[in-house]
């Protein structure tokens, strides 16, 4: 097949996965405008900030990755035009996520002793905790909001959940620049201050998102008249199967990250809040490649209801391509920019921690090199876990993010990143390792069960 049957799928992908970039860098922006104004306070603060959140993605991980089981079905359901089926996928869904949510906030709090027992400076621990707190509890709303995104991602309704989350930015800015450092009038409350500002945003999207999909003729019936409390066992069932292993494969990846946090909080407070920035700026390309993986999600789910498996392979194959444009495009802007960006999020004009700044900024510039290596391998793997989800193959897909990432990149991360080795720069060559390695297995499980289903195609006949 010629390269342009590929390409030809460019445009429509970035349209469906646009909406879906932006509502997930809006995301990442939260993160990105505590950090920087977080920042001006100091290292230790940024480093708190850091620790804390690295708790927070944790149970986030599992939240949202859970909710991905919402679109698959979603999508099969609209194309098979069967409302019923969409509606139970959406309700019960729904009630997962909101009982998981409360879950995870509870699991948090219970989890606040161990920042004692991880070897992290004890005025950085001191400093997350309080923001912890505030933050954990976000989680509810946030992974009620990705309930009703993930089934408005299934529907092809993907630009509502970016206006939610856009609307969300603006108040986070707003709350975060008042309440961080006490303006017009309001109390100087420093990163408790991100941590209300955050809480009061995503409070905001979940009502937003709903009053907004309330409103379109073809979402109202879904999301009004929710009989919540009744369940069928078949579809908790169903929704359990698919969500619960693409809960751990987010788990699984967004656990080494946060590894690369705690392993880099053993070597003080500096290259902490270095990892801190790199890791943000890394996040960010990796959004943009989450929004393609979501259109996978949802074309593949399209193309399975409609049993056309020849046309859901070139599909999926073209969104891999259009990926590794992407992240060829990133890298190389990383490079180019490696020692500017990270001086987004420090006070250069601040001498009474200017030796502090030079080394997170140097140690930042490095990471962001180093991260511009695993851009390709990111973004494929990303969009490989997307294609097979929209399959609902979820259950070896698992199996081969744990492997990839805890078997052969954590103990890479572990041994490299010890001071005496390669210190920060080792931890990152054990990220490198394990997204390689998932974006390689997981493209052959893709490639083996699509050539599969094809050979058992039944061939249409055109009328």
């Amino acid at each position: 097949m010629v390269l342009s049957q590929y390409t030809k799928e460019f445009k429509y992908n970035l349209n469906l996965a646009a909406p879906v970039m932006l509502g997930m860098l809006g995301h990442t922006f939260v993160s990105l405008v505590d950090n920087i104004m977080v920042g001006q306070l100091g290292a230790a603060e940024l480093a708190a900030v850091s620790l804390g959140n690295s708790f927070v993605f944790i149970a986030m991980s599992i939240g949202i990755g859970f909710s991905t089981a919402i679109t698959p079905l979603v999508a099969e359901a609209d194309t098979e035009n069967n409302f019923k089926k969409g509606k139970s996928a959406l309700k019960h869904g729904l009630f997962l996520c909101t009982a998981l949510g409360s879950v995870l906030f509870l699991l948090l709090l219970i989890a606040k002793p161990l920042m004692y027992v991880m070897d992290q400076p004890e005025d950085v621990v001191v400093l997350a905790i309080p923001y912890l707190d505030l933050v954990a509890f976000s989680l509810i709303p946030l992974i009620v909001f990705q309930a009703f995104k993930q089934f408005s991602d299934g529907l092809s309704l993907t630009k509502y959940p970016m206006y939610a989350t856009l609307i969300a930015n603006v108040i986070n800015v707003v709350l975060n620049y008042l309440l961080i450092f006490g303006k017009f009038g309001f109390p100087e409350m420093g990163i408790v201050g991100a941590a209300i500002g955050t809480l009061i945003s995503r409070v905001v999207m979940v009502f937003f998102i709903w009053w907004v999909l309330k409103a379109r003729d073809k979402s109202k019936a879904y999301v009004t008249n929710i009989k919540i409390f009744v369940l069928e066992s078949a579809m908790i069932k169903k929704v359990i199967n698919i969500g619960f292993p693409s809960a751990m494969q987010m788990f699984f990846e967004v656990g080494i990250f946060t590894s690369a946090i705690w392993l880099s909080g053993t070597l003080g407070q500096n290259p902490q809040a270095a990892n801190q920035i790199a890791l943000n700026l890394s996040s960010m390309t990796f959004m943009v490649a989450s929004g393609l993986s979501v259109a996978a999600m949802v074309r593949v789910g399209n193309q399975k209801g409609l049993r056309n498996y020849t046309e859901l392979r070139r599909i999926a194959i073209s969104i891999f391509y259009l990926g590794v444009v992407l992240a060829f495009i990133f890298a190389l802007g990383f490079v180019l920019l490696h020692k500017v960006l990270p001086t987004i999020y420090v006070d250069l004009d601040d001498p009474l921690n200017a030796i502090d700044t030079r080394e997170v900024v140097a140690i930042a510039s490095t990471l962001l090199l180093v991260s511009a290596v695993f851009q390709i391998s990111d973004s494929l793997q990303v969009v490989a876990l997307g294609a097979l989800r929209g399959l609902q193959d979820v259950k070896i897909p698992t199996i081969i993010t744990f492997i990839s990432y805890w078997i052969i990149g954590f103990p890479i991360s572990f041994y490299l990143g010890k001071e005496e080795v390669f210190g920060s720069v080792g931890i990152w060559i054990g990220l490198i390792a394990g997204l390689t390695c998932a974006a390689i297995l997981l493209f052959i499980r893709f490639n083996y069960l699509t050539k599969k289903l094809i050979r058992l195609e039944v061939p249409t006949v055109s009328v």
